[in-house]
C-alpha cells in the first residue's frame, strides 16, 4: 500500500468507494448511510467478556493484562476490570470521531484502544463525555457545541504531556473503508503540532491528523505486528 493510500485510509476523510466503483460525495454518503444514530443495541456488545477481550487486544499482553478495562453499557462506559499499571483499555465506537465526521453514527465501528495514564486522565474524558451526550439523544451539532464549551470553560482537562495509546488489534474495525487497516500507536499532542514532528512528509513514518474539536494533533506510527505478535500488513512509505 502506497503512503498516500495509507494516509487516506487513516484520516477516513475521502468518499466511500462502492463496489460499482462510483465515488459518492461525503454529504451523499452521510445521507445514504449514517444520517442519525442507529438503535442502541447495534452499538452494544452483548457478551461483556467478549468486549473485555476485544478491548485488551488493543495492546500487547504485558500492557493490557494489567490495564483497567471499560465496557459500554446502556448508561455509558463502566469499569469491568480494575487495573494496576495506569493504562485503560476500551472499545471505542464511532462517536470517537469528530462530531462532523460522516460516519459518526456508524454502528459497525469497533476500535480497541488502550490509553496510558496521561491520556486516560486527560483525553479519555472527552470520549466519555461524548458517550453520555450520545446516550442522552443529543444531535451531532449539540455534541460538538457541548465539547467546545466544556474545553473552553475547563470542564474537561487540558491534555497532559506524554499522552499516547495503542491501537494494535487485528480485530479493529475503524471504518467502512479502512476496516482493520494497520496496527499502530498514537501520540496525542495539544494544538496544531504536525510540522514540529515532521509528519506527513515524503518518507516519514509519522502520519498526523488534526482534530480541532478536541484541540489536539494525533500522530500515528505504524507497527509491524498486531498485538498478538502476528505480522501486520506490509508498510510502504
Amino acid at each position: 500500500m502506497g503512503r498516500n493510500h495509507i494516509r487516506i485510509a487513516a484520516l477516513a476523510l475521502v468518499a466511500l468507494v462502492f463496489s460499482s466503483g462510483a465515488i459518492c460525495s461525503r454529504a451523499q454518503v452521510e445521507k445514504a448511510l449514517y444520517p442519525t444514530m442507529a438503535p442502541l443495541d447495534q452499538y452494544l456488545i452483548s457478551d461483556e467478556n467478549a468486549e473485555i477481550a476485544l478491548a485488551r487486544s488493543a495492546a500487547p499482553a504485558p500492557v493490557s493484562d494489567a490495564a483497567e478495562v471499560m465496557v459500554l453499557r446502556r448508561d455509558g462506559y463502566a469499569t469491568a476490570v480494575k487495573g494496576s499499571n495506569g493504562f485503560v483499555c476500551l472499545v471505542e465506537r464511532a462517536w470517537a470521531n469528530p462530531s462532523d465526521a460522516w460516519d459518526f453514527w456508524n454502528p459497525r465501528m469497533r476500535a480497541p484502544t488502550c490509553y496510558n495514564a496521561a491520556a486516560a486522565s486527560t483525553f479519555l474524558p472527552v470520549f466519555l463525555m461524548k458517550t453520555k451526550l450520545v446516550l442522552a439523544g443529543k444531535s451531532k451539532t449539540e455534541i460538538g457545541a457541548a465539547i467546545a464549551s466544556a474545553l473552553e470553560n475547563k470542564e474537561l482537562p487540558a491534555l497532559a504531556p506524554g499522552a499516547m495509546c495503542y491501537m494494535m488489534s487485528k480485530l479493529q474495525y475503524l471504518n467502512d473503508g479502512a476496516r482493520n487497516w494497520h496496527p499502530h500507536v498514537m501520540f496525542l499532542v495539544a494544538g496544531d503540532a504536525a510540522k514540529s514532528w515532521g509528519a506527513n512528509l515524503p518518507g516519514s513514518p509519522i502520519i498526523a491528523v488534526r482534530n480541532p474539536e478536541a484541540r489536539i494533533t494525533i500522530f500515528m506510527v505504524l507497527a509491524g505486528e498486531w498485538s498478538d505478535g502476528t505480522p501486520g500488513p506490509s508498510m510502504v512509505y
